[in-house]
């Protein structure tokens, strides 16, 4: 005898906040829970390569800064290879390669100081310029949005590199380029993601 199934409904979704960062960034929060906060020691003490600052904000549809943002953010280290495995070759002591940060919640403001990775091999051989990963949830995103960050003094390996080359617009692939300034010493990278409207950062589909 067989029995009919009932076809599965799909289960309801939910955004990430407001919430999120107790439990992805509680010491942010004001919340003492883990004895070490984790993702937030990028680079580590070891990495060799150029210190850098990143900081931005990240732009409504209106104009307005988003100021319960969380970004997790992925690198190479100055020679290229990621802390991974597969990562293409050995990483300095600490290197982590990967942070977490959240939002100023009265300014809308974000930042970390990391190391400025290196060029990457890509797939099929081909070199990509380099670039930092970023991963953004918020309350009113359901689904984490995917963006690399780019560097303005970079223009040569920018040209060639075959993913910012798949944005067919060159006023889009600006979108994924991050402003460099030096404040006291320290290169400064500014990085403004923009969820919506004419000047909306590339996002992709991963």
């Amino acid at each position: 005898m067989t029995q009919k199934l009932d076809y599965l409904r799909e289960s309801a979704s939910q955004t990430a906040g407001p919430y999120v960062h107790i439990g992805l960034a509680p010491g942010a929060a004001g919340f003492d829970i883990y004895r070490e906060e984790l993702g937030w020691d990028i680079a580590g003490p070891n990495a060799k390569g150029e210190r850098i600052r990143v900081e931005g904000l990240v732009i409504d549809g209106i104009g307005s800064p988003v100021k319960d943002v969380l970004i997790e953010v992925w690198q190479a280290n100055a020679d290229g290879h990621y802390a991974h495995p597969e990562g293409g070759g050995q990483v300095e002591d600490g290197f982590r390669g990967w942070g977490r940060v959240i939002t100023d919640f009265d300014t809308g403001k974000w930042g970390f100081d990391t190391v400025k990775p290196g060029a990457v091999m890509g797939r099929y051989g081909r070199l990509m310029a380099p670039h930092m990963n970023l991963w953004i949830v918020a309350r009113g995103i359901n689904i984490g949005l995917n963006t690399r960050m780019y560097f303005s003094d970079e223009a040569e390996a920018n040209a060639n590199d075959p993913v910012i080359n798949l944005v067919e617009w060159e006023k889009r692939r600006a979108t994924l380029i991050a402003k460099r300034e030096d404040r006291d010493g320290t290169p400064v990278y500014r990085f403004d993601i923009r969820l919506q409207g004419d000047d909306e950062t590339v996002f992709f589909d991963i």
